[in-house]
C-alpha cells in the first residue's frame, strides 16, 4: 500500500516558474515508489508570471491537485506588497487544514521558493501529528547580498522585508522539521550551525533531476523559438537563466577575453552571436538588462544581445538546441547550484561554464565530460582568469557546427529525474521510519 504526501509548491503549472521543477519532474515516478502525491497549490490567475499551456500538460491527469485563492494583486499593490507567499498564506492555511482533516497523509513537503508556506509545516505538525520536510532550493535567510554589497532581486527594500519575514518564521519552520532537502551542500552547512538540535542524517543534498522525458518530447511538439534564427549562418552561444550582480565577475571575464581576441583576429567574430536569455525575474518594463551593460562598457555590444524576460520553458529548450554553442554563467556565491545545468547537457551541445570553484556545476561538468570550465575564487578578478577563458573560447570557436560532445552518459545516470525521485522518495521513507 502507497503512503500520501501532501505536495505544497504555491507555483504550479501553467505558470513557468523554475521553484516547481523537482515536483513536476518527479510527479511521474512517484507511485513507482510507493507514494501518492496531492499537490497543494495557488491558482495561476492569481499568479504574476509567464502562463504556458504546454508546460501543464505534462502534469500526469491522474495526480489530484487542490488550487487555492490569494488576496488580489491589484488590492495588495496599494500598500505596496505583491508578494505571491503573503497574498496566498491564509489560503493555502484552510485548504491545509481541510485537506489533513479529511484525508490519512503520512508527509506533507514543501518544495518551493515561497518560503513564507514552510511555516505551515509547523502548525500542521502541531495540529496533526503529520511529519514535513523542507525543500531548499535557495537559502531562506541569507547574509550573502549584506556581506557582499550587491543588490538583491528585487532591490533592497523588499528583499530587506521578505529578510525580516526569514528571522521570524525559520526558526519556527526549523524547530520540528523531519528532513531537509537542499539543492547545495553549503545551505545544510549553515542551517546545523543555526540550529544545533538539527543532526547531520536530517539532512540530503539532492540536485534537480535531469529533464530526460521533456526533451523526449520536444520534437513532437513543434516548438519554434524566436530569439535567433538557427540558418542564418551565424554561431549562436546562448545563455539562458538568470543575470544579476553576483554574476558580473563571470560576465566580465567572458566578454574581456572576447574583447582581447578580437583585436587579433576581428574577422572571426562577425560570424558570433550571444544570447542571454530571460536574465529578470521581474515581468513587463520592470525587467532590467543586466548583462548588456558590461558587453558595452568592454566593447562587445554588437555581439552581445539580452533578452531580459523569460520565455516559455519548452521554447527554452529549443533554444538550447538550436544553438551552436552553450555558456553557463555563474554566481560569486560558491553555493549556487545551477538547476539549468541538466537541461544544456541533455541538449548535447559543446559547454562553456564560468563558475565558482567550490560550486556543485564544475564537479557534474568534469564527471559527465559535457564540456569545459573556467573556474574562480571569491578573490579573483577578470584580468587572473584571462589567459584560461581565452583557450576556452577559441576552443569553442574551433568546433564545428553540429559537433556533439562525448557525454560519458553512465556517469550523467545519477542525475535523471527518475532516480532523483527514487533518492527522493527514499527521504521520505526514512522520515516515516523515524518516527
Amino acid at each position: 500500500m502507497n503512503h500520501k504526501v501532501l505536495i505544497v509548491s504555491p507555483h504550479f503549472p501553467p505558470i513557468n516558474a523554475p521553484d516547481h521543477q523537482r515536483v513536476r519532474m518527479s510527479l511521474p515516478y512517484f507511485e513507482e515508489f510507493g507514494w501518492e502525491p496531492h499537490i497543494l497549490t495557488v491558482r495561476s490567475d492569481c499568479v504574476e508570471g509567464i502562463q504556458d499551456p504546454i508546460l501543464a500538460k505534462t502534469i500526469p491527469s491522474n495526480i489530484p491537485v487542490t488550487y487555492t485563492g490569494a488576496i488580489p494583486l491589484r488590492q495588495t499593490r496599494l500598500i505596496g506588497m505583491g508578494s505571491l507567499g503573503l497574498r496566498s498564506f491564509p489560503y493555502l492555511l484552510r485548504a491545509g487544514d481541510r485537506l489533513l482533516g479529511l484525508q490519512k497523509f503520512d508527509l506533507v513537503y514543501f518544495s518551493t521558493t515561497i518560503f513564507i508556506t514552510m511555516a505551515l509545516g509547523h502548525r500542521w505538525y502541531r495540529r496533526f501529528r503529520i511529519p514535513y520536510i523542507l525543500d531548499f532550493q535557495d537559502p531562506w535567510l541569507s547574509d550573502y547580498y549584506k556581506y557582499t554589497d550587491t543588490t538583491p532581486p528585487g532591490g533592497r527594500f523588499k528583499y530587506g522585508f521578505s529578510q525580516l519575514q526569514a528571522k521570524l518564521l525559520e526558526p519556527r519552520a526549523m524547530s520540528k522539521v523531519s528532513h531537509v532537502i537542499s539543492v547545495s551542500p553549503a545551505y545544510p552547512k549553515t542551517l546545523q550551525q543555526r540550529y544545533p538540535h538539527l543532526q547531520p542524517k536530517q539532512f540530503t543534498i539532492l540536485p534537480f533531476g535531469a529533464p530526460e522525458s521533456d526533451f523526449k518530447k520536444l520534437p513532437s511538439l513543434n516548438i519554434q523559438q524566436n530569439i535567433f534564427n538557427p540558418n542564418d549562418g551565424k554561431r549562436h552561444w546562448v545563455y539562458v537563466g538568470r543575470g544579476g550582480d553576483d554574476m558580473a565577475l563571470a560576465v566580465r571575464t567572458l566578454f574581456l577575453s572576447i574583447q582581447s581576441e578580437r583585436r587579433h583576429n576581428s574577422k572571426l567574430w562577425q560570424s558570433v552571436q550571444l544570447h542571454f536569455v530571460g536574465t529578470s525575474y521581474a515581468l513587463g518594463n520592470q525587467a532590467v538588462k543586466t548583462i548588456e551593460p558590461i558587453a558595452q562598457e568592454l566593447d562587445v555590444a554588437d555581439l552581445v544581445t539580452e533578452y531580459p524576460h523569460r520565455i516559455p520553458y519548452f521554447e527554452a529548450l529549443q533554444v538550447l538546441i538550436d544553438s551552436d554553442a552553450i555558456l553557463l554563467i555563474g554566481s560569486d556565491d560558491p553555493s549556487y547550484t545551477a538547476s539549468k545545468l541538466y537541461p544544456c547537457i541533455l541538449a548535447r551541445k559543446p559547454i562553456l561554464a564560468i563558475f565558482h570553484h567550490e560550486s556543485s556545476v564544475v564537479d557534474i561538468l568534469q564527471r559527465c565530460q559535457a564540456g569545459q570550465a573556467v573556474t574562480f575564487t571569491s578573490s579573483n578578478q577578470p584580468e587572473d582568469l584571462l589567459s584560461e577563458m581565452v583557450a576556452q573560447i577559441n576552443w569553442l570557436l574551433s568546433m564545428p557546427k553540429g559537433f556533439q560532445p562525448k557525454t560519458n552518459w553512465l556517469a550523467f545516470q545519477p542525475y535523471t529525474d527518475r532516480e532523483m525521485t527514487r533518492q527522493q522518495c527514499a527521504v521520505f521513507d526514512r522520515s516515516l521510519a523515524n518516527l
